[in-house]
């Protein structure tokens, strides 16, 4: 069967040019050798006219179209105007078309930053936008208030946390995109792949081709062009006017959310941790104007965050070692929602409608069961115990709704509930938060287990794990795939949420890890390299997700529910938190317009109200408002058909005559540019700096969090102490007072029996310790003092100068070091530093025979493979060959190609130059 492979975008770069009457946009793949041309009508004033002509140009041709067009576009001599045709902006990618009450804008990525690579697929971050106005300005007709939804629509900032790649699906998780590889393509044949090979076929009849009357046949793959997942794209309503007009190549869907990724160094060895959050479009907002969910299930806050764990020394999703786990975090599935007009920081909350056969949570639990399968394990985090009822209504609401769902499933496939109040173990002296949340961490990773495209090691057979023994998920033939996903939730999904998160991602790195060969066992330990650098990576992901929803940076954090926060850090605390509130008494309506715009939930029309005229938005999220829904759901069938009978497996991964629907199947060259992915990643056609890299510039285990000392074991799974960690753990040590009680708080905190004799400490975000000034003299002088006592007698000023630099030594050491030395100690060293310097002048006259001191015998049975000598490497006939070859090639002889190289090379031909 032949290999199958993600077709590249063959549109990375354009270029906008200009004429009275029209826009060119012209667009090239990486290597500047296929180009596309899309014409765009400036005189229609209030339509969209757009040409595609679907034909692929050289560089030579595309020379020639844009001189045509320049020489026909000029202007006669002394008329007014611009001339010709003139070079607008340079981009990389279309975000789409948008129209408010005149014409249509098109806005276009014009920098961007590469954020993550995952298998030689880059992962780009938009950097800057360009929004420009299509119709001439001869033709505009004006409106007064197209102005102010300029404003609100840029107040969406595409320059945060919006991220696109040009050949891998950001909107699926990489369970999906490897396991669609794998499918029969053989069985599906797409109509719409056929017409355009004969189109090519037809465009290639006139090329004369060198390597006809050889008879080598083609090697083909599968290209495949997926579908995105609507629910977490940005920018499909701006794209739906054009889809079904422009060339697929045109169109690069954007998600929102987060995305980081840093490498960690075993022993030299490169494992890139990635971690990408995706945002749902759907329900979407800010904190308290989008609560609960939606009359179709979709629910506020919905972020699905997957961690991907790969071995970055060999780069394919064919060869290499790829794994991943899934969890979402969304609100409470139900109708309810909080009053903000009170002006309160906790405003109560309210229940909208009765739900009694839950209704709401049967769709949003029905779309899970369909993407990730089942078991659907919810962990409720809400308050259980409150003097006046808040947090509890949700809970009584949510419980019922689930139970009255599970009559209905068969038993193997119910929905779990567990219900913890994470706020009332935290306020408890006795409970640690962090041992209870890995005991859930550890039940949850058995349950649903985690996607690893390659079998288990021999080793973990004869050396077995009772962990691994127990681990979830579906078994197949090339590895493991996840079954079934973590729900986790609070009240606003923000700080509870994202540690409860981070533990789940904890014990699932473990187990990623040891299903990698890394180590030895399936536990992780706390104060770890490898810990460390995962807990900046997750509160990074936290501190952004809140900063989208919530308006502000996370409050709580894995360092506050460990209890070893810096005192400094409940100042930040506080700050944090009035931000939130400012922002959410403020300025989230203006965002919330924002989002509904940028979205096209609301589209502006001269028939309409203006957006800023709606008292509330509440009918653009709700469509059986404005509309009586035609097919009501069954509320005991209420799951989508033909998904029960995949389960545990989920639906969309099946290779069912559904889900083929949504994926074209082209077949193309195997060294085809739109599936290369060699050529994409290494770019041999550029000059590049290997200083310039982006696996230099990402962040490090060994650079950023192991010691600089010598002599540290450099394994990122060795427990570090505070002081000896690469970056600082405790904060700011202006104050001595301070430094003391943040010891007494780290030492007081209750370890988790997971970890024996372990301290329960971690670094702080802040890195002012790493220059100070004062740590580093301490350290320094008594050296300094040591080394240059050997004067007899010293000066009284001497002495109070030395005194007055010493004074803080007895804190840490437990001794005044600036005490004046006795005579007897000073005899001491100096005798001792007289041996030092003598006994390097030492002359021998005698002669050493080294054999009868050292005598080396051979232990071994071995003729000649023992510690001393080994036997020669036995070379392979076409290794040797090999050698020969190129040999004979220094001295100008070159050896006959053989079919293989025929075949390369015939690509290459045909690639580059038909």
């Amino acid at each position: 069967m032949p290999q199958s492979a993600g077709i590249i975008s063959g549109i990375q770069r354009m270029v906008l040019y200009e004429t009275r009457a029209r826009y060119f946009l012209v667009g090239t793949n990486q290597a500047q050798t296929k180009h596309r041309v899309l014409k765009i009508d400036r005189t229609e004033p209030k339509d969209l006219v757009i040409i595609d002509d679907k034909h692929v140009y050289n560089q030579q041709e595309v020379r020639e179209l844009l001189g045509r067009l320049d020489l026909g576009n000029r202007t006669k001599i002394g008329q007014k105007g611009s001339s010709g045709l003139s070079r607008a902006v340079s981009a990389f990618g279309i975000v789409g078309f948008v129209r408010f009450l005149e014409g249509y804008y098109i806005v276009l990525i014009t920098k961007r930053r590469k954020m993550a690579d995952i298998g030689g697929h880059s992962i780009y971050k938009i950097e800057d936008t360009s929004m420009i106005y299509i119709p001439n300005d001869s033709v505009r007709v004006t409106h007064p208030d197209e102005a102010r939804y300029v404003r609100i629509f840029q107040n969406v900032d595409l320059s945060s946390n919006f991220y696109f790649s040009y050949s891998y699906d950001l909107s699926h998780s990489l369970q999906y995109n490897l396991t669609l590889l794998q499918r029969p393509y053989e069985l599906w044949s797409s109509p719409s792949s056929s017409e355009e090979e004969e189109v090519q076929t037809q465009s290639k009849q006139d090329s004369f081709d060198i390597f006809e009357e050889e008879g080598l046949p083609t090697q083909v793959v599968y290209g495949l062009q997926n579908e995105p997942y609507y629910k977490y794209v940005w920018n499909g309503k701006l794209l739906e006017r054009v889809k079904d007009i422009v060339h697929h190549d045109w169109l690069m869907y954007i998600i929102h959310g987060f995305c980081g990724q840093s490498k960690l160094l075993i022993y030299g060895r490169p494992v890139y941790i990635t971690l990408i959050a995706r945002r749902s479009s759907k329900f979407a907002g800010t904190r308290f104007l989008k609560r609960g969910a939606n009359c179709e299930g979709d629910v506020a806050n919905e972020v699905e965050t997957e961690q991907i764990v790969h071995d970055a020394s060999v780069m394919s999703f064919i060869a290499g070692s790829y794994s991943s786990y899934v969890q979402v975090r969304g609100s409470v599935p139900l109708y309810w929602s909080q009053d903000i007009s009170t002006m309160m920081p906790k405003p109560p909350i309210r229940l909208d409608q009765a739900d009694p056969y839950a209704h709401v949570a049967a769709l949003h639990f029905d779309q899970m069961l369909q993407r990730f399968g089942s078991p659907i394990i919810i962990l409720n985090l809400v308050k259980k115990r409150e003097k006046r009822k808040h947090e509890k209504i949700l809970s009584e609401e949510l419980y019922p709704a689930v139970i009255n769902l599970n009559q209905f499933l068969p038993p193997e496939n119910c929905i779990d509930y567990i219900a913890w109040d994470m706020a009332r173990y935290t306020k408890s002296k006795l409970c640690n938060v962090l041992d209870r949340l890995s005991m859930i961490a550890e039940n949850v990773v058995k349950r649903t287990g985690f996607f690893i495209n390659r079998s288990d090691f021999y080793c973990h057979t004869i050396r077995p794990d009772d962990r691994w023994g127990d681990l979830g998920g579906h078994l197949t033939a090339s590895g493991r795939v996840q079954t079934g996903v973590l729900r986790t939730n609070c009240v606003d999904c923000l700080d509870r949420t994202n540690t409860a998160q981070f533990m789940v991602g904890k014990c699932a790195l473990a187990y990623q890890l040891y299903a990698l060969g890394m180590i030895d066992k399936p536990k992780l330990q706390f104060d770890t390299d490898c810990v460390r650098l995962f807990e900046e990576l997750y509160e990074d992901h936290g501190d952004t997700l809140s900063l989208q929803y919530g308006g502000s940076q996370l409050v709580h954090r894995v360092k506050t529910y460990r209890k070893i926060a810096p005192w400094t850090q409940h100042s930040k605390d506080i700050m944090q938190t009035l931000s939130r509130y400012y922002s959410n008494a403020f300025s989230d309506a203006d965002r919330q317009d924002a989002i509904n715009l940028f979205l096209q939930v609301y589209q502006p029309s001269e028939s309409k109200p203006h957006l800023w005229e709606l008292p509330t938005d509440f009918y653009l999220h709700q469509r059986n408002t404005m509309a009586l829904p035609q097919d009501r759901r069954s509320y005991t069938q209420w799951w989508s058909g033909g998904i029960l009978s995949y389960l545990p497996v989920a639906y969309d991964e099946v290779a069912c005559e559904d889900t083929m629907k949504k994926v074209k199947v082209k077949r193309v060259n195997r060294f085809d540019e739109g599936t290369d992915i060699y050529t994409e990643f290494f770019k041999p056609y550029e000059l590049t700096s290997f200083d310039d890299t982006f696996c230099i510039a990402m962040t490090n285990s060994a650079r950023e969090f192991m010691p600089k000392t010598v002599g540290v074991d450099p394994s990122p799974f060795t427990v570090r102490k505070p002081e000896e960690t690469g970056k600082s753990v405790l904060g700011n040590k202006s104050s001595k007072e301070e430094t003391l009680l943040q010891r007494k708080t780290a030492a007081s905190a209750p370890p988790p029996p997971s970890e024996e004799a372990i301290s329960s400490t971690s670094e702080d975000d802040s890195e002012e310790d790493r220059d100070d000034d004062g740590s580093v003299s301490q350290r320094s002088t008594p050296i300094k003092l040591l080394t240059e006592s050997g004067e007899s007698n010293r000066t009284q000023e001497e002495f109070q100068q030395q005194q007055q630099q010493q004074q803080s030594f007895k804190e840490p050491y437990g001794l005044n070091l600036a005490e004046f030395p006795s005579d007897d100690d000073l005899l001491i060293y100096e005798r001792f530093a007289h041996l030092g310097e003598s006994q390097h002048r030492v002359e021998r006259t005698e002669h050493i025979n080294l054999a009868n001191i050292i005598c080396l015998e051979p232990v071994s049975c071995f003729s000649e493979d023992s510690v001393y000598a080994v036997s020669p490497p036995q070379v392979d006939r076409d290794t040797r060959d090999e050698f020969e070859s190129h040999v004979m090639a220094s001295q100008g002889q070159v050896r006959v190609l053989c079919r293989d190289d025929m075949l390369m090379y015939r690509e290459y031909v045909k690639n580059r130059y038909m």
